[in-house]
């Protein structure tokens, strides 16, 4: 039997997932990446293409698309592990949601699978100022959305990608779960300020019902479960900070201020 020594990195086109696939590659390590337009396509809502995707692979890490809180995920993602074990793949990395009751039962589920198993919960990503859903509102020198004065501790997802490959690499995070965030709380608000002062134009805040907010994706044929999302930093259940990047690998979190300047550096945000 041939043994395995792939990593499989679903979602590996993404904001965490390309960060992870460049990390292992640079390591010298055999990458897949898992996406439905791979030489060998991965696609969540086809369980044909999953033992395909898993032939010879050592270790996976885990995203689901679109959100691991969405209904149905906890199912899916608990199948796939079942299938990855039976294989026999033994490491499985996830990326979870820090406060969302959904995204931890993806977690029960994909435990239940009895793989060698790291859960990462993440803070909101820096990155999607940049990369996805805000870059077009920043751009706009606007940011409308249902939070409120709540505040988030963003965390970028360079220092994910760098955790996720320790819990890939080093035996020692297996059974362990970590809850990643940045160094400082920040309201929409501190965050229209960092992004004015990075990008050297004005960048406003304003708040918006989550009713308002739901119409919008709506019209933009983006699913409203999004804006349920936005509860979960309301309610305040986030409001504090964690210290799994310092705690994996060393070394203190990217400040938001310091991956403004760099996105803005790029010429991202300019009109």
């Amino acid at each position: 039997m041939t043994q395995n020594t792939t990593t499989l990195v679903i979602g590996g086109t993404g904001k965490t997932g390309r960060r992870v696939v460049s990390k292992l590659t640079e390591r010298g390590l055999d990458v897949r990446v898992g996406s439905r337009s791979a030489a060998v396509p991965f696609v969540w809502e086809d369980p044909e293409t999953w033992a395909p995707a898993l032939d010879g692979v050592h270790s996976v890490y885990v995203t689901y698309a679109p959100d691991l809180g969405f209904p149905g995920a906890a199912e899916t993602v608990g199948a796939f592990a079942r299938v990855a074990v039976e294989r026999g793949t033994r490491r499985l990395v996830l990326l979870s949601g820090r406060g969302e009751e959904g995204a931890e039962a993806g977690e029960e589920a994909l435990k239940a699978s009895g793989a060698d198993w790291t859960v990462v919960r993440a803070a909101w990503f820096n990155q999607n100022f940049d990369e996805s859903f805000f870059l077009d509102d920043v751009r706009a020198g606007e940011i409308a959305l249902p939070t409120a004065d709540a505040v988030e501790p963003f965390v970028d997802a360079d220092d994910i990608a760098d955790v996720v490959v320790a819990a890939l690499t080093d035996d020692r995070h297996v059974g362990r779960t970590y809850e990643l965030s940045g160094p400082r709380l920040l309201s929409f608000h501190d965050v229209a300020a960092e992004l004015s002062k990075a990008i050297g134009r004005t960048i406003t805040y304003l708040p918006v019902s989550i009713e308002d907010y739901k119409a919008v994706l709506a019209a933009n044929g983006v699913p409203t479960e999004f804006a349920d999302l936005f509860r979960l930093i309301l309610d305040g259940r986030n409001a504090h900070l964690a210290h799994g990047v310092e705690e994996v690998l060393g070394r203190p979190a990217k400040d938001f201020a310091d991956y403004a300047r760099e996105a803005a550096a790029t010429g991202v945000w300019n009109d």
